[in-house]
């Protein structure tokens, strides 16, 4: 019997996440008898969470004396998972996962191994969809057990029942982790009452479940693609219709969330952004961000026929006002731009603004709008800086943040937007510039 096929991991450097139990061991051995074939470099990793004690020894030991035995490099980790449960809260399952899969990508960041591969099987597979499915998820969720970032599973199309065929085959020794049985962890509660009560209400429930995960995976990546495509970038910004599919809203807002903050993005916003799809262009929705984003915020808006998202740092977009000089300077305001002197390359040309740094009076400085201002734009009659503003639909979300350069209530230029008709450059110009 054959576990799998090892031919796609040929000429790679393969790490085992080994524990020791019946899953792993067959995995690791399952390597070791193709390593030669598919000139594949194997070596192990044991955690030794220290929730056990003496059992957790044995376990470490058991690995260390196996992997001597075959030949394969093993390199031990230890943690202590009590501990940081009492320090950090959460539960000893959830946090040992945590650590064990931050070893995993130190291990792949490190470059000791190419690709680190888990046990993770079919049966895991479904329970793993009992679980999301009790808790509450989206079709996404429902991917359950996947491969990315270096992390593979050679076995999630391998049943349990397969796995310990193998080992008995090969007669191959392991050991039995004792929390296994202990129902009072989640995952044993489904796997031991949960699952067979499935079972006995269809004999091929597992293998129903793990078949609904794969071709969940295939729709969600579907409708993904869907989303991302019906987002709509205007001026630098991404915007969601607010006439999509219910479907593909939700999604694209999501999307747009998780783009705007790394790791905001939450379902339960999704409800207050649906109602702004009723509400008139301007109104706006405060949507929650990870506890360690505590200067920043994250606002929806309808405008228009769509919501776009932004997201404010230190809750003040500008702060000033700073001295301007007419001479090449970066401004590193919240939204940065540059002054340059000379042309800007023919490719370039749509992203700067013209000047003629020679016409801007002495005591100009960069800030915010403020109520007053007035502008003449280029070529233009004068106005408000509020009304030209609004004339140009520029919501007053961007307004508010957009710098001016100015003195006193005359503004000579709106950054990214128009400069002054008495700054434009003329054929008396001695000292070109450019903004942006």
């Amino acid at each position: 019997m054959k576990l799998f096929d090892a031919k796609k991991y040929q000429n790679r450097r393969i790490c085992v996440a080994f524990s020791g139990g019946i899953d792993s061991v067959g995995l690791l051995h399952a390597f070791k008898e193709q390593a030669d074939l598919y000139n594949i470099t194997l070596t192990a990793l044991h955690v030794e969470h220290g929730i056990r004690g003496e059992e957790s020894l044995r376990d470490m030991n058991f690995c260390k004396d196996m992997c001597e035995k075959w030949g394969i490099p093993l390199q031990i980790a230890h943690a202590d998972i009590p501990k940081l449960v009492r320090e950090q809260g959460g539960s000893v399952e959830e946090t040992a996962r945590c650590v064990r899969y931050g070893m995993f990508r130190e291990i792949l960041r490190d470059g000791r191994a190419d690709l680190v591969a888990t046990a993770h099987h079919a049966d895991d597979v479904a329970e793993t969809v009992l679980f999301r499915l009790a808790r509450g998820t989206g079709l996404s969720g429902m991917r359950a057990i996947v491969e990315y970032d270096g992390i593979v599973r050679p076995l999630l199309s391998v049943t349990r029942e397969e796995i310990a065929t193998y080992v008995a085959e090969n007669r191959l020794p392991h050991v039995e982790d004792s929390t296994n049985s202990d129902e009072n962890y989640t995952r044993n509660y489904i796997r031991h009452t949960v699952l067979p009560a499935f079972e006995k209400v269809h004999g091929n429930a597992a293998k129903h479940l793990v078949e609904f995960a794969s071709l969940a995976a295939e729709e969600d990546e579907f409708l993904q693609k869907l989303a991302e495509d019906a987002i709509v970038r205007i001026g630098g910004e991404e915007r969601v219709p607010v006439d999509l599919p219910d479907v593909l809203f939700r999604r694209a807002c999501l999307i747009c969330m998780r783009r705007c903050a790394e790791g905001g993005g939450y379902r339960a916003n999704i409800e207050e952004i649906e109602k702004l799809k009723n509400l008139q262009s301007g109104r706006k929705a405060s949507l929650p961000l990870p506890a360690d984003m505590k200067d920043a915020a994250l606002y929806a808006f309808r405008e228009g026929g769509y919501i776009v998202f932004d997201l404010f740092i230190g809750g003040v977009p500008l702060k000033g006002p700073y001295p301007f000089t007419a001479k090449p300077q970066l401004y590193l305001t919240p939204a940065p731009f540059e002054v340059r002197e000379g042309e800007a390359a023919s490719s370039d040309k749509k992203s700067w603004l013209y000047v003629d740094l020679d016409a801007f009076p002495d005591g100009c400085v960069v800030r915010t709008r403020e109520e007053g201002d007035m502008f003449t734009p280029f070529r233009a009659p004068r106005k408000t800086l509020k009304k030209f503003l609004t004339d140009r639909k520029i919501p007053a979300r961007l307004s508010k943040k957009l710098p001016v350069i100015a003195k006193g209530s005359e503004v000579y230029v709106v950054v990214g937007v128009e400069i002054a008709d008495s700054v434009k450059v003329t054929d008396e110009t001695s000292r070109r510039g450019l903004i942006g």
